[in-house]
């Protein structure tokens, strides 16, 4: 008697399926591999083959981001010792999530990113990798230390081909803690970086004059003797001569004379 009766459609739908889950387990995990190496290449890790090995790769990660490689093997051991216990294995797993969430918090901070970046990690960790991996950011360390720099959490160990993040001149002042005076960031005598220009004034804005804010100077010393007495004032000019009188009327021209009257003598021969 059959107890178990086989049914092979199940059995091969089964089949089917942890086939495709493999495919896609194995796909995204090397598109996670890829997008690490080329973050690993942006923080000068020595070795592309270091992306490509599993467990490995995110302890690399996790010490780029300034926190102690050691521990995220700790809490993986727990969670698979603990995993079974209902609500231990739970919290576990949160605390490797969040242990992650803190290092992509620093790894984001040195390509330029952030804070506000992480919420894309939090819903799409793969979506964050190939933008820090692909975009034209670059790698830098000089960067406020780490609230837990001075803690158990933070990275003490020197792998080899793993450049160490803290940088060559320390920590510069977090402006949050130290705002103003001393130690305000950028320190005093930063110089922008080569290239840089400063933003354009406002269309119509004029500079200052130079000496425009300046104190007024004071004022002279009054003089010792009393001025000399001015001169009158000159009399204003006499009034101009009247225009002179249009001449006279003409006298009408005389009338031409006669003609002669007629002599007594006789006309000659």
């Amino acid at each position: 008697m059959d107890d178990f009766p086989y049914d092979g459609a199940a059995v091969a739908a089964y089949a089917a399926l942890v086939v495709f889950g493999l495919i896609f387990a194995v796909i995204a995990y090397v598109i996670f591999a890829w997008f690490l190496m080329k973050i690993f290449e942006k923080a000068g890790v020595q070795g592309r083959w270091r992306a490509w090995v599993p467990v490995y790769n995110t302890l690399i990660f996790v010490k780029l981001g300034d926190l102690n490689p050691w521990w995220l093997l700790v809490l993986w051991g727990g969670a698979i010792v603990l995993g079974w216990v209902p609500v231990l294995g739970w919290l576990i797993g949160v605390a490797v999530f969040l242990y992650t969430l803190l290092a992509a918090w620093r790894v984001g901070l040195k390509l330029q990113k952030e804070a506000v970046w992480l919420i894309l990690y939090f819903f799409l960790s793969i979506v964050w990798y190939g933008i820090n991996a692909f975009d034209s950011s670059r790698w830098n360390t000089a960067i406020p230390a780490a609230p837990w720099a001075n803690s158990f959490l933070a990275d003490t160990t020197q792998w080899q081909g793993v450049p160490v993040q803290t940088p060559a001149g320390g920590y510069p002042p977090n402006p949050v803690t130290s705002p103003g005076g001393a130690g305000a960031y950028p320190p005093p005598g930063y110089q922008p970086p080569g290239g840089y220009q400063p933003p354009a004034p406002p269309a119509g804005y004029q500079p200052p004059a130079p000496g425009a804010g300046a104190p007024p100077a004071a004022p002279p010393a009054p003089p010792s003797s009393a001025p000399a007495a001015q001169p009158p004032a000159s009399e204003p000019p006499a009034a101009p001569p009247a225009a002179p009188e249009p001449p006279a009327a003409q006298p009408p021209a005389s009338e031409p004379p006669a003609a002669e009257p007629p002599s007594d003598e006789p006309p000659r021969v």
